[in-house]
């Protein structure tokens, strides 16, 4: 059950940082972009600028949504920068 739930969170934050990116690639890139967005989100909001409820990133919650979308924006504004990903 909790690769389900990663899934569906992970699909709930790619579809918003994909909204918030104009970004739109399908569910399984969506999910994709979300659980690596989340975890790059709790490394670089928690971990380096310390930001304690970043540590909820990727949960179903409002700061982990929060966070798991800020990250998932990071991730595909580098995934651009390096060319690999378009806008559509």
């Amino acid at each position: 059950m909790g690769w389900i739930a990663t899934l569906l969170t992970g699909a709930l934050i790619g579809w918003l940082a994909g909204k918030v990116t104009d970004v739109s690639k399908g569910l399984f890139l969506n999910m994709l972009i979300g659980v690596l967005g989340s975890g790059l989100g709790r490394w670089l909001f928690g971990e380096v600028l310390g930001i304690g409820k970043a540590y909820n990133a990727g949960h179903f919650s409002l700061s982990g949504l929060v966070f798991g979308v800020m990250g998932a924006v990071v991730l595909i504004a580098a995934l651009r920068a390096l060319g690999l990903l378009s806008s559509r």
